[in-house]
């Protein structure tokens, strides 16, 4: 049953994704050759538009920290508290 599933996956998205490998094959060579890149004419409208905002981020990612792991000794429980890291998780092994 799996395999079916793949193999209907693969036959769905093969073109699309042979496509787009093409894509990448031909922008690779153009800055190969001393190409820039530039913005997406096709997206100019969303640069254009003085109006337009993105949507605020999710609450789960506002605070995009991270958690440090470390051994339980004085220097790095002190250096992980002035890391500015949400948590710090103390290794007691």
């Amino acid at each position: 049953e799996a395999i079916k599933f793949l193999v209907i996956l693969h036959r769905y998205f093969e073109p699309t994704r042979r496509s787009l490998l093409q894509l990448c094959q031909l922008q690779q060579a153009c800055f190969d050759a001393g190409g820039l890149l530039d913005f997406n004419p096709q997206t100019s409208w969303i640069r254009e538009d003085l109006t337009w905002k993105a949507a605020s981020p999710a609450p789960g990612l506002r605070d995009c920290r991270v958690e440090i792991t470390g051994p339980v000794d004085c220097k790095m429980i002190i250096n992980a508290s002035n890391s500015g890291a949400a948590t710090y998780m103390a290794n007691f092994k």
